[in-house]
């Protein structure tokens, strides 16, 4: 059974929802907030902040035991002052470095020296700047060359959208925010660079690549970049204008290829226009003005692709498939500024493909062998999010999409720090399982690897209503969820039996179990927040801080 063992200490700054945070976005990034931190590049070192504004460490001391909570750090701002504020939030950026907010819209960058070493260890100030509005703090990196050092850093809020008449009124912002010192010499820290990403839904995952070149986001509404420094005001009446104009260009297609066709400016002529064809990437410019240009959704045949003005004033462009008979979903990969034309005979087609997957009938012939699948006879956890999340990559120095990959139903499910100077890895559900995936931004052809299983844990997560927080070991040895109140659930590797046990239907000896174990806290106080390391689980609550430590060996 795993060790359970709890301690008292200062109260947790928890900021609960104020009446104008009333929909999902707003409990999803807020009030499902993490007020536990865990020093990934320090283990068995958590922190939290507390009423008064410390920055509290709690460190592992003996197996099972912690050190009292320590103050490494005050914020210089009375929390309780602001009347619109979020929660304090904290990054650990690299070894040395730590981001953080204060809740009310301000932004310190801290040197902290090695942490965990009570002769360099020393948190100061090295850039602290009012930013706007409130943010929590979601990711930061520390950049290092021979002459610059930066933090780049990813900010969240969620913002009231005045236009917006049929949704919830308020989308996500990102702003992705560097800040660096330009020489050795000079001690003082600027921002050189701030660019925002807008959306509708608040990211499950969203971190800065190692080397600050790029940004990967999983969400279930897409993110795109607005120009650094635009007036948010004017981008809204920008977006809204363009939702009433009628689309940039039309396209069809068939089994063979795409007819894509274009409104042309009065008096054009064929040498206002430019257009180049590549196996994966078409570009078009109209009157020295780029037209469109981006990725396409699958290869084609550039050199039998061709282009004609008609007599209508419209340019018709012709794209033969690569690969025939593939339905194209999109044109060019993440634009939305065209409209696909569906062919009424193609509509047919497909729906006469479908037609023995459907019946007007729930469960037209119960007495058949085989019949259909009945809604009625599925368990609540195997019924999927209609919508589907994707996971986006947007290069640094363009702001475009470079890579777009649709999860479907493989439900994201949390992340973890495996290696810090790595990204965070993400775990998805496949089928009944959960898989581990790590993000390598360097190598472009394989950028994300699977590099742990837990076996029926999409399966058995998904019957727990009640889940607040999901973790698992860095070493990937267990995983871990927890519900708003008291009970903890472990769920540990298959490990080699001790004893001789076998399957009594097929007669086989067992090797290796998964066991699973709950953990009930003494304390009807909520949880606030959770973490896991390789041999340990820290349960937050408003009050205490519970130690489970989990004994992976048997």
């Amino acid at each position: 059974m795993p060790y359970l063992q709890g301690w008292s200490m200062p109260a947790v700054a928890e900021v609960k929802l104020r009446d104008d945070q009333y929909t999902l976005e707003h409990m999803h990034a807020f009030g499902m907030y993490n007020y536990l931190h865990c020093d990934s590049w320090y283990q068995d070192s958590v922190y939290y902040i507390d009423t008064l504004g410390r920055i509290m460490n709690l460190t592992v001391m003996l197996d099972t035991a912690l050190g009292k909570p320590r103050e490494v750090f005050r914020l210089p701002t009375d929390l309780t002052a602001c009347d619109n504020r979020l929660c304090a939030s904290i990054h650990f950026s690299s070894s040395t470095w730590v981001t953080l907010s204060d809740g009310t819209g301000r932004l310190y960058v801290i040197g902290t020296g090695e942490r965990g070493n009570s002769a360099s260890e020393k948190w100061e100030i090295m850039f602290n700047e009012e930013l706007g509005d409130p943010f929590i703090i979601i990711h930061s990196i520390s950049l290092l060359n021979a002459e610059e050092h930066s933090i780049a850093t990813l900010l969240l809020r969620i913002e009231k959208e005045e236009l917006d008449m049929k949704g919830s009124g308020f989308y996500v912002s990102l702003e992705w925010v560097t800040i660096s010192k330009k020489n050795k010499d000079s001690k003082k820290y600027e921002i050189i660079k701030r660019d925002i990403l807008r959306g509708k839904s608040v990211p499950h995952y969203a971190a800065i690549e190692p080397d600050g070149n790029g940004l990967m986001i999983v969400s279930y509404k897409s993110f795109t970049f607005v120009q650094a420094g635009q007036d948010l005001e004017e981008n809204m009446d920008e977006d809204m204008s363009e939702k009433i104009k009628e689309p940039l260009y039309y396209w069809q297609q068939t089994e063979d290829d795409l007819t894509v066709t274009v409104r042309l400016p009065q008096d054009s002529t064929k040498e206002d226009i430019q257009i180049q064809f590549l196996p994966d990437h078409i570009s078009i410019v109209l009157k020295d003005h780029q037209f469109l240009e981006g990725k396409l959704y699958s290869s084609i045949d550039h050199e039998s692709s061709t282009w004609i003005i008609k007599e209508s004033n419209s340019l018709e462009i012709s794209l033969i498939k690569k690969n025939e008979g593939l339905t194209w979903p999109e044109l060019v990969i993440g634009d939305k500024q065209g409209e696909l034309i569906r062919d009424s005979a193609q509509c047919a087609a497909v729906a006469e493909r479908l037609m023995h997957l459907t019946s007007e009938e729930l469960n037209p012939n119960p007495d058949k062998e085989k019949p259909p699948c009945n809604a009625q006879e599925l368990e609540e956890c195997d019924i999927f999010f209609e919508e589907s999340s994707s996971l986006c990559r947007f290069d640094g120095n363009t702001l475009k999409t470079t890579h777009v990959v649709n999860l479907g139903s493989n439900q994201y499910l949390f992340s973890v720090i495996v290696d810090p100077k790595e990204m965070p890895c993400f775990c998805l559900r496949h089928d009944v399982d959960a898989l581990l995936w790590q993000p390598h931004s360097s190598k472009q052809d394989d950028m994300w690897e699977h590099i742990a299983t837990f076996n029926a844990l999409g399966y058995v997560q998904a019957s727990k209503r009640d889940k607040k927080f999901f973790a698992c070991a860095p070493n990937y040895s267990y995983a871990a969820l927890c519900e708003c109140l008291r009970r903890v659930f472990i769920y540990r590797q298959p490990a080699p039996m001790s004893t001789v046990l076998y399957n009594r239907k097929e007669g086989r000896q067992v090797g290796q179990v998964a066991k699973q174990q709950v953990a009930s806290l003494e304390t009807n106080d909520p949880i606030l927040g959770f973490q896991a390391t390789n041999e340990r689980l820290f349960v937050l609550t408003t009050k205490n801080l519970f130690l489970i430590k989990v004994n992976t060996e048997n």
